[in-house]
């Protein structure tokens, strides 16, 4: 049997689809046929991306809603199920991040990261569940290498994204008995996003970090976007529990660069 990426008739809710790299997945969902429905905290965001969506030829919709609060979320993917049916793919992709040491972060910073990133995927994943096509939906989670990476500056979003990757194993033994799929992605330094101009705030260091991966280039919201595509499709039809990175081999000792910068980074900015 052949089989192709197609997603016509079928329904993808992007959580955080509304910028940066989960938009570009929503665009190229909307490109391969899919219904498109997006959420973020903004409603311009909202609208915006949904107007762009649909001059792909797209159906699509979307809702505001702070993945921190859970009845929001029930409620905005219960008007996406009654627009668009139950959903084929859900990608819950919202995140917080800043660079500080644990000295220089206070426990409400601290809590934040975890309650957008692990809460907030948590709330996702618990409210979508009813919606999901049971068997055959696929749930992709947007991790980050930090989740098994120790990175200096980094201590809220490694231990956030480290709890978001064993949810992804756990419930792929739970969810796996009523036939849906769920599987992390891990982009690794992805040019043109705001975590990338964040993180690497100057060209001098963007070089740096371009020069620390193996494949020689900084990563495209395409390239993510094509991991979600085929996370989501029948192609990966007996995958489920795992993490993929897909970084340009970053994370096998590049990443020892960023952690540097990161941390001389927070220290300057703290003792300024």
């Amino acid at each position: 049997m052949s089989l192709t990426i197609d997603y016509q008739n079928k329904t993808a809710v992007i959580i955080g689809g509304t910028s940066g790299i989960n938009r570009g997945v929503a665009e190229l969902f909307a490109r391969h046929g899919a219904r498109v429905a997006v959420a973020s905290r903004s409603e311009d965001k909202v609208e915006d991306t949904v107007t762009a969506l649909k001059a792909l030829g797209a159906e699509a919709m979307g809702f505001a809603a702070d993945v921190r609060d859970q009845q929001a979320i029930e409620e905005g993917l219960a008007q996406v199920q009654s627009a668009f049916g139950d959903f084929d793919v859900l990608v819950s992709g919202a995140a917080g991040n800043f660079p500080a040491t644990v000295n220089g972060m206070s426990s409400n910073a601290f809590r934040s990261v975890l309650e957008i990133d692990l809460l907030g995927t948590f709330h996702v994943m618990k409210a979508g569940f009813p919606y999901l096509k049971k068997p055959g939906a696929s749930v992709i989670n947007i991790s980050a290498p930090q989740a098994y990476l120790p990175m200096e500056a980094q201590a809220h979003v490694c231990s956030a994204k480290a709890g978001v990757d064993m949810i992804t194993r756990t419930l792929s033994l739970e969810w796996g008995r009523e036939g849906v799929r769920i599987n992390s992605v891990v982009p690794g330094p992805i040019d043109g996003t705001e975590g990338m101009d964040r993180l690497a705030p100057t060209e001098a260091v963007k070089q740096r970090v371009v020069d620390s991966v193996p494949i020689g280039r900084l990563g495209t919201k395409d390239d993510i976007g094509h991991a979600c595509l085929f996370l989501g499709s029948e192609l990966s039809s007996y995958i489920s529990g795992v993490v993929l990175a897909v970084d340009g081999a970053w994370s096998q000792g590049g990443c020892g660069e960023m952690s540097n910068f990161l941390g001389q980074f927070a220290r300057q900015m703290e003792n300024s």
